[in-house]
């Protein structure tokens, strides 16, 4: 029996040792603390506080589903073009009508069954029309636009969360919200222009070969070839000042940036600047490879969100399947940069619908108006049950502050984010603690009252409060499952710390309390109890 006493002793003690150092961070201001036995326990770091707490950014973005699909008939038009040309298909006009629709000019009849064998292969393709017969009016299959709608806002959710994750913003908070809205939370931003540049950009590169024989002030002023875009190269002037230079490039991209595999910041040895340098796949290093052993002495213009950042001579073939973006970066602009192509491009642009930043004044006041609730709440607690119950009051309070201890170094350990709603949940699993001991220590004064001794009666209690405890527990939790299944963010929160308290709280009410009523029995052969 003693030595049943002692390993539980060691047992609580040890627990709340573990707990302790994942608080002492958020007790002591520091930012973390060195891991403690490295096999066993992660490093401490404080506890995440949310955005109602500390501040931050709150931001819902909607995805322009539209032009997912316009991209995708752009690239099916890509495909199919180089298909055609393979098989020596004359074709006179291939071009996108509204948002899925194409239309396939031929020079002559004879290239319709050509066109309509490469066509057996595009499942996501269908004839929609057209009567003349050197032509071909295709659309997306039925269900298919939906599909690209509902992926886009998929992979932008993914995409943004992987830039955020790169960013470094501790716990955000990124849910879809309805068909075509993504909420984004950020506590504690400290530079949310920043942020919000890093999150709406659609990052697509692609390498384009510049037009030589364009005219610029034709196309300028309009007169551009089908073939063709005019885009603006990014750099600097003599007073280094950001300029923008029109350049004529082919909209055929020669490569894109999905097939990347490394985006780093590194400094140019010649110019001492900031650039980042990129390393393709190895399909994306075959086509870069033939694309520059094909084109020596052209330019190859680097692109991204329709900006030109450089535009460098081939001189040679690059095998390696490395290239450079260069273009007048700051460090901070390049790491940006280098985050958001490792993250990949997003399949469509997303607007801001609502921009709202909190500032730390508002997270300062909910913060102290919780402590000042939870004190109170505690410090009246506490109270009660010291005058209630006396000792047996005093050592409930004991399980109460161990409960706390063990929920907070919980959190704490799971890196999770404490809310509003979060603190609710631990004052109300610290009103469920209370009603556990109010319910053994009224079985054990009913106990004492039919005149048992002091062990019978404290044996008697736990034995007849146990099932009523864990029935109400345990209901507790269902609930709390549910919310968490089915609630959104802050729901979530309460549903998390309501949990960890109605299990910390079985624990430290039926084993707890028990073991220093055990203790008190054996060492000090109690007759009576304070009760």
């Amino acid at each position: 029996m003693k030595k049943t006493v002692l390993w539980k002793i060691l047992s609580l003690l040890l627990v709340t040792v573990i707990a302790g150092y994942y608080l002492f961070p958020t007790l002591t201001g520091r930012s973390s603390l060195p891991s403690l036995l490295p096999p066993l326990l992660p490093r401490a770091e404080r506890l995440n506080l949310g955005l109602d707490l500390q501040g931050g950014m709150h931001l819902v973005l909607e995805v322009a589903t539209e032009k997912a699909i316009e991209n995708t008939v752009d690239r099916l038009i890509a495909e199919l073009r180089r298909e055609t040309e393979k098989d020596n298909i004359p074709i006179e006009q291939m071009t996108r009508e509204g948002i899925d629709r194409i239309r396939i000019k031929l020079q002559a009849q004879e290239g319709l069954d050509g066109v309509r064998r490469i066509l057996k292969n595009y499942s996501n393709l269908q004839q929609s029309g057209g009567t003349d017969p050197t032509e071909l009016v295709l659309s997306l299959a039925s269900g298919e636009g939906k599909r690209i709608q509902e992926s886009a806002v998929q992979q932008s959710l993914e995409t943004i969360r992987n830039r955020i994750d790169q960013f470094g913003v501790a716990e955000p908070h990124i849910v879809q919200e309805g068909e075509r809205r993504i909420v984004v939370q950020l506590p504690g931003i400290k530079e949310p222009q920043r942020a919000i540049n890093l999150i709406g950009k659609t990052a697509l590169l692609e390498f384009k070969l510049v037009a030589e024989d364009a005219n610029l002030d034709e196309a300028m002023a309009g007169k551009i070839r089908e073939s063709d875009q005019l885009l603006y190269l990014r750099g600097t002037d003599e007073q280094q000042k950001m300029n923008k230079v029109p350049l004529v490039v082919q909209k055929l991209a020669v490569l894109t940036g999905d097939l990347l595999t490394s985006a780093q910041v590194q400094i140019d040895s010649q110019t001492n600047q900031p650039v980042v340098s990129i390393e393709f796949d190895r399909e994306g290093t075959r086509l870069f490879g033939e694309a520059t052993a094909a084109n020596v002495g052209r330019r190859l213009a680097i692109v991204l969100d329709d900006t030109v950042y450089s535009a460098p001579v081939i001189r040679e073939k690059i095998p390696g399947g490395k290239a450079q973006i260069s273009g007048s970066f700051n460090m901070e602009e390049a790491r940006d940069l280098a985050i958001i192509l490792r993250a990949g491009a997003l399949p469509a642009p997303v607007n801001i619908i609502s921009n709202l930043t909190v500032g730390p004044s508002l997270g300062l006041d909910s913060i102290e108006k919780g402590v000042r609730a939870a004190i109170l709440g505690g410090v009246l607690v506490i109270a009660f049950m010291a005058i209630y119950y006396k000792l047996s009051g005093v050592i409930a309070n004991f399980a109460l502050l161990l409960n706390l201890i063990w929920l907070l170094g919980a959190l704490a350990s799971l890196r999770a984010t404490l809310t509003l709603p979060g603190i609710a949940g631990i004052i109300l699993g610290i009103g469920m603690a209370v009603d556990s001991n109010v319910l053994i220590l009224e079985r054990i004064r009913e106990e004492l009252r039919l005149g048992k001794t002091v062990r019978s009666a404290i044996d008697g209690g736990y034995d007849k409060a146990f099932l009523t405890i864990i029935d109400s527990h345990v209901t507790t939790l269902i609930t709390a499952f549910a919310l968490f299944l089915f609630g959104t963010g802050p729901v979530k929160g309460f549903a998390v710390t309501l949990s960890l308290g109605v299990i910390f709280n079985l624990v430290t009410a039926l084993t707890g309390t028990r073991v220093v009523y055990d203790w008190m029995t054996q060492r000090l052969n109690l007759k009576t109890l304070s009760i």
